[in-house]
């Protein structure tokens, strides 16, 4: 491991430790022995601090989905004329860089909602982020708040489905012409664009 159990506390030992689990034998070989094992500590040592795996696991989605919005909302900044091109940059950028932590998200079912209103509230931060945004360019038409989330949905499902055909090993036996891959970013955002400009007044 990065670090060892000496320098962090047994809390962020184990949430490091299930990470590396996770990356080594999938979200389905995690379990709270196999913390422990990696950490060298009693079975009953992770429990201290995590009541069950559903809440370990929960605890790094809600980090994931932290991160993950903080990096849609720093894109998004950092294109001042743009703040959807940069959201959406920002959102591919994450799942080519970050493809565990976006597998955790978005290809993991989740643990009892009802027991981690944190994970759901950060999971929901990040889709408000877009949501608001889109919100703003509609101003007060009686229905922006239905056509915002709208829009929200069909951009997050356009995005989510070319990040999860990137990670694919499918996309790489496709007999695409030379450049359409490499472009399909830009030529995404375009279409994003394209639609958003003639929505219907």
């Amino acid at each position: 491991m990065a670090k060892s159990i000496n320098e962090l506390d047994l809390k962020e030992a184990c949430i490091q430790a299930a990470r590396e689990v996770i990356a080594e034998h999938g979200v389905e070989g995690l379990s709270m022995r196999d913390v422990a094992r990696k950490l060298s500590v009693s079975h009953q040592a992770p429990y201290r601090h995590f009541p069950s795996r559903d809440h370990l696991l929960a605890e790094i989605m809600r980090r994931c989905f932290e991160d993950f919005a903080f990096f849609l909302d720093f894109s998004s900044k950092a294109y001042e004329a743009d703040a959807l091109r940069g959201m959406g940059e920002g959102y591919l950028a994450y799942a080519s860089e970050k493809p565990l932590e976006y597998r955790l998200m978005f290809g993991t079912p989740w643990p009892e909602p009802a027991s981690h209103p944190e994970l759901v509230q950060c999971a929901t931060y990040a889709f408000d982020l877009l949501r608001q945004h889109l919100l703003k360019q509609h101003g007060l038409h009686v229905d922006a708040h239905q056509k915002a989330e709208q829009e929200a949905l069909c951009i997050w499902s356009a995005l989510h489905g070319l990040a999860s055909l990137n990670q694919s090993h499918a996309l790489q036996h496709v007999a695409l012409s030379n450049g359409v891959r490499e472009h399909s970013q830009d030529f995404m955002m375009g279409m994003i664009r394209l639609v958003l400009t003639r929505r219907p007044r």
